[in-house]
């Protein structure tokens, strides 16, 4: 299913953009997605209206979605979910403690879903909670040294897996695609008044 979506999610994001590059993937439908049919029907009922935006913002929803998906083979394996797993990456590759405010930030997650994670993880063992000496309405979290084996653990096998859904785009598609998307977000970024480049945890 991955495989199949890369190329299709490909071949429509680069119709009619560069010479050579839909040439170079025999066999590439660029009207073959499920976000082009829908683009079409909306052609169809709403001519006045432009889809172009859609084509994008639709592709990355659709991507996204398929994503989740499908990327939590390794992870379900290991008993996380990819929310489970984001909270305790955060913690391992920051290498110290930090809040529940500060882990909201660095997953982009609400702060009551960053709350039902942090009490699952602690149930397992994962990670442990300590209070704040000056504020006592202040919670430090820090991985467990179970918590350290199974991120260490999962993390190679989660990568080859991503790395195999993306196998349908070629090298160049790939760095396109990375800056591409790298331009968008720091373009919403700064839309939403977020410090481009500044991890989350070192925000003010």
């Amino acid at each position: 299913m991955t495989a199949a979506d890369g190329r299709a999610e490909t071949g429509n994001g680069e119709s009619g953009r560069g010479p050579g590059r839909a040439a170079a993937r025999p066999g590439l439908d660029p009207a073959g997605d499920i976000v082009a049919a829908v683009v079409r029907q909306w052609r169809t009922v709403r001519p006045d209206v432009d889809t172009g935006p859609m084509e994008i913002i639709g592709r990355i929803n659709r991507c996204a979605a398929l994503f989740q998906q499908a990327e939590d083979a390794p992870l379900r394996r290991a008993g996380l979910t990819r929310p489970e797993f984001d909270v305790l990456g955060a913690l391992r590759r920051t290498g110290h403690e930090l809040t529940p405010g500060d882990l909201a930030r660095e997953t982009f997650a609400s702060g009551a879903a960053v709350t039902k994670r942090l009490k699952q993880l602690t149930e397992r063992g994962l990670i442990e909670r300590r209070g704040d000496t000056r504020d006592r309405r202040v919670a430090h979290v820090r991985l467990t040294e179970a918590g350290r084996d199974i991120v260490d653990g999962v993390l190679p096998e989660q990568l080859s897996y991503e790395k195999a859904v993306l196998s349908g785009l070629h090298d160049d598609g790939r760095r396109d695609l990375a800056a591409l998307l790298a331009e968008l977000l720091v373009q919403l970024e700064g839309r939403l008044g977020v410090p481009r480049g500044t991890p989350p945890s070192d925000r003010p």
